[in-house]
């Protein structure tokens, strides 16, 4: 069983959760897929976290805020902009080594593990529909591709005639990615969902059968806000993490 976590954004609370949750599950792999900092207070427990999991056989793979702490000319809105600023504060030099070694995408089998739109990763191109959806699937002939980036939990299914559709995954119910269909799997988000449910959020995916699930986990919710505030950074960092917004 294979976890998939993405969008951790400095959450402490929210990744521990999750964590937890995997492991009592049985996931017996884990996949980061990027942004591990930026908008949370807790950027270096985060990736001390993922850096512990790698050293034992975990991959993670570079996100947008990741390689904003590197690479300034990063575009990002203002509380996003602040939060990093702060953030590399927060961490030493060693932290940018370790994010420049990531890979902004893995392949493994007939799938593809990527932040964002898998057509063009280091663009950050969001997939929030079937157009975007469609486009990611021309960019990559993994059967399976699976990214994070929008917090929103999604499922894209492109048939062999070529029609694209999407849905919302039900929380913890599997669903078979059968062939002959090819699938994009968008994960939503550890620490900073955006689907108007708080819980945090991550999926498995069982390689045996081809079965994947979109869980929820909650978490101290009051814990990473009152820290988020705590820190000065803005005060919607926290707030939206009540609202899932």
């Amino acid at each position: 069983m294979i976890a998939i976590l993405s969008d951790i954004h400095a959450n402490r609370e929210a990744l521990s959760a999750c964590l937890a949750h995997a492991d009592g599950a049985g996931a017996t792999r884990l996949v980061f897929l990027g942004d591990i900092i930026g908008y949370g207070a807790d950027p270096a427990w985060c990736l001390r976290t993922v850096m512990d999991r790698i050293a034992h056989g975990a991959v993670a793979i570079l996100g947008n805020h990741d390689q904003a702490l590197f690479a300034r000319s990063a575009r990002m809105n203002g509380r996003a902009a602040a939060a990093m600023e702060w953030t590399r504060a927060q961490l030493s030099p060693d932290a940018g080594d370790f994010l420049r070694t990531l890979p902004l995408e893995h392949a493994e089998e007939d799938r593809l593990f990527v932040h964002a739109d898998a057509s063009d990763p280091a663009a950050w191109r969001y997939v929030t529909g079937p157009l975007e959806a469609r486009r990611s699937f021309e960019g990559t002939p993994a059967r399976v591709t699976i990214c994070g980036h929008v917090h929103v939990p999604r499922l894209f299914g492109l048939t062999a005639a070529e029609k694209c559709t999407g849905f919302t995954p039900t929380p913890g119910m599997p669903v078979p990615l059968s062939r002959p269909r090819r699938w994009l799997a968008v994960v939503g988000a550890v620490g900073q969902p955006r689907d108007g449910n708080p819980a945090a959020g991550y999926a498995l995916l069982d390689p045996d059968t081809s079965e994947m699930r979109w869980m929820r986990v909650p978490y101290d919710v009051e814990a990473a806000a009152g820290k988020i505030r705590r820190a000065g950074l803005p005060e919607s960092l926290a707030t939206r993490l009540f609202a899932g917004a």
